[in-house]
């Protein structure tokens, strides 16, 4: 998961960094981590045999092979991402599969498409990062069929998430001030308001919008130190230690690393994830 980041320009710059790099060096790790979201995420969706699907923010390919898998030989799927990078892994790995997808290096935001062919409009997590998201669904909205749906998976409100709460809320007190950002900012956790993604979905031509809660254990770490050594890498844990000082690292992850210990009383180490699946229909 991202930073917070103002700009498009600045999304673009972050995932093709270094950010784009490490998740390409650790996708079977976060994967795996996030496969019973992901799971649910494509039951929800309910790809058809021959049906054409776009796959927004597809990263490193996982949902787009398996949702490749789902429309068979008949079907298409399009993978639409900012980071090459991972759609350098996320080629590889369709290639090495031989399924029917192909990959987009694009802003959704911005991308112009051919024509409104798609009958669905999946995403994992790629969503809540875009900097004008009602323009940005207008422009997908584009995309689809006048009978097409649209099916994503977005976080729920940091407080829910397990995953974030602990480590963050240790590690808080050791390290500066954060800069504070508002609740519809982009970020990981700007699309954990209901009313805020009914308001977008509707506004860009959506109806019959659902939103069902989903909450599963997510594995953190192999062991202690596994998972310890993951938070600093990745997610709102490594945004804190991005500018701290020895000492203040120190002392955020022996904190990090106490209010992690009565998890790790049985291994792998999990912590609970809490998401939306979201569904609807072009109105």
């Amino acid at each position: 998961m991202s930073a917070q980041l103002a700009s498009n320009s600045e999304q673009i710059e972050f995932w093709n960094g270094d950010a784009g790099k490490r998740w390409v060096t650790q996708q079977v790790r976060l994967d795996a981590m996030l496969g019973e979201i992901s799971a649910a995420a494509l039951k929800n969706a309910n790809a058809k045999p021959g049906e054409h699907v776009l796959d927004v923010g597809c990263g490193c390919g996982d949902t787009s092979l398996k949702l490749a898998e789902a429309v068979g030989a008949n079907g298409r799927v399009v993978g639409l991402d900012i980071s090459e990078p991972m759609l350098a892994q996320a080629k590889s790995r369709a290639s090495a599969q031989k399924l029917p997808v192909s990959f987009v290096h694009a802003d959704a935001a911005e991308h112009r498409f051919e024509a409104a062919h798609f009958d669905l409009l999946f995403s994992r997590f790629g969503v809540m990062f875009f900097t004008d998201p009602d323009s940005t669904f207008l422009n997908l909205r584009k995309a689809l069929k006048p009978n097409g749906r649209a099916a994503f998976v977005c976080w729920r409100d940091a407080r829910d998430n397990e995953w974030v709460r602990v480590p963050v809320g240790a590690a808080r007190p050791h390290v500066p001030p954060q800069p504070q950002f508002g609740p519809e900012d982009p970020g990981p956790f700007s699309f954990g308001n209901p009313g805020r993604v009914r308001r977008i979905l509707a506004g860009a031509g959506f109806d019959v919008i659902t939103m069902k809660p989903f909450d599963t254990p997510m594995s953190m770490g192999a062991t202690l130190d596994d998972a310890v050594a993951h938070l600093q890498e990745f997610g709102p844990v490594s945004r804190l230690l991005k500018d701290v000082t020895p000492i203040q690292r120190e002392a955020a992850v022996a904190a990090i690393r106490e209010a992690m210990a009565p998890y790790a009383k049985t291994l792998p180490v999990r912590l609970n994830g809490a998401v939306w699946l979201v569904t609807a229909k072009c109105g």
